[in-house]
């Protein structure tokens, strides 16, 4: 199973604007491997992944390919082939704010049988709730009797429930305590390692460490630059880059200055650059995607070693 995303580009039509939500992303993530999408909030990475499963409301313009094992268009497919053939079944989501997600008059255990039943699993309520941490009475608690961890839990278990070939993860540790974020992302690790491939979203760059082969950051809707996980995290080539992993708690600590754009004004070039301490005037162009990096003024490994 490969999923192979090529010029995904996303808009929406509001009165007096058009957000820009994503542009010309394109990323491959294959059986046995695990890539997180990692950027701040707002910067499209939620809109990509619902736009993948065709989840978007009817005001999105969504143009592109996103072929799944080479045969199957996701951005071309018709609601009916999404819905029978490919969610749940092909493509599991666990989805962002799962409490909403939940139907407030069943409790937990009677929503993940129900998924189960659905898509013909033979595996029980139990077993596969463990998995994340999910205690048996837990189960039997409705939506608004379960913190936020145990929401994400549980959303977290149904998104197993089809046994698919491809996760799609949407900021799965979101609401959990650090112990609870580790052991979900030693579940999606262990994902991986069974032969199942993992999209992971995620603001959290420690997480991402945990459990991604590959990182690809998103900015202002565009993905900026992508490598192996260890790679970029110790060598990062873009300013953003390298501004997201200096503001984590081990390293500096130390906020981007300045705010992303908003979607509905996009700059022509550069969407980075009034936060950028490297600009020239090459960045009021749009930089190319070249070697891993859309960046005019990609960073060089000395720079890093002096501290630059």
């Amino acid at each position: 199973m490969k999923l192979e995303v090529t010029g995904l580009t996303v808009s929406f039509s509001i009165p007096g604007a058009t957000v820009r939500a994503v542009t010309d992303a394109s990323f491959s993530v294959r059986r046995g491997e695990c890539l997180a999408l990692v950027g701040e909030s707002g910067c499209g990475k939620s809109v990509l992944a619902h736009a993948l499963l065709g989840l978007l409301p009817g005001n999105a313009r969504v143009s592109g390919q996103a072929m799944l094992s080479s045969e199957l268009d996701l951005l071309s497919a018709s609601p009916a082939v999404l819905a029978g053939r490919v969610r749940g079944r092909q493509i599991g989501l666990i989805p962002q704010s799962p409490a909403t997600h939940l139907t407030p008059v069943r409790t937990a255990r009677a929503q993940l049988e129900e998924a189960l039943e659905e898509l013909g699993s033979t595996r029980s309520a139990a077993e596969l709730a463990e998995r994340f941490g999910l205690a048996p009475r837990d189960l039997d608690r409705y939506p608004h009797e379960l913190s936020g961890g145990m929401a994400q839990r549980v959303a977290n278990a149904i998104a197993l429930a089809g046994d698919p070939e491809l996760l799609i993860a949407d900021e799965p540790t979101s609401g959990l305590d650090r112990p609870l974020v580790e052991r979900t992302m030693a579940v999606l690790r262990e994902l991986c390692e069974e032969g199942r491939a993992v999209l992971v979203i995620t603001h959290d760059l420690r997480a991402a460490a945990q459990v991604a082969d590959r990182l690809a950051v998103m900015y202002a809707s565009r993905l900026v630059e992508a490598g192996p996980a260890a790679e970029l995290l110790d060598r990062p080539r873009h300013p953003y880059t390298a501004g997201l992993v200096a503001a984590q708690p081990d390293r500096e600590f130390v906020a981007i200055a300045g705010m992303p754009p908003e979607l509905t004004a996009l700059p022509e070039g550069c969407a980075f650059a009034p936060r950028c301490a490297h600009v020239t005037g090459a960045c009021a162009r749009q930089p190319a995607m070249s070697s891993g990096v859309s960046c005019h003024h990609p960073l060089r490994e000395a720079a890093h070693a002096q501290g630059a």
